[in-house]
């Protein structure tokens, strides 16, 4: 299966989906019975995928420096 690429829409460059030492279907295994989950062995592949897919967005998401004059958004609460 071929290794998720995001591009960057500010750059229009690609972005490193996830460390490449990084081991999905090896975090499945030892996730899932840390949270109670039984996983079906035909699942590990689909799932790796989306853990792929999730580290692409986070690692846009941390790429993203932001400013020290930048402020937190307001809370409102009804």
């Amino acid at each position: 299966m071929a290794e998720p690429t995001v591009t960057d829409p500010g750059e229009g460059r690609a972005v490193a989906s996830a460390d490449p030492r990084w081991d999905p279907p090896a975090y499945a295994a030892v996730a899932a019975p840390l949270l109670g989950l039984v996983l079906d062995p035909a699942w590990i592949d689909p799932i790796a995928a989306n853990l792929r897919v999730l580290a692409a967005a986070a690692a846009l998401i941390d790429g993203f420096v932001l400013p020290d004059e930048a402020e937190a958004a307001p809370v409102f609460g009804a």
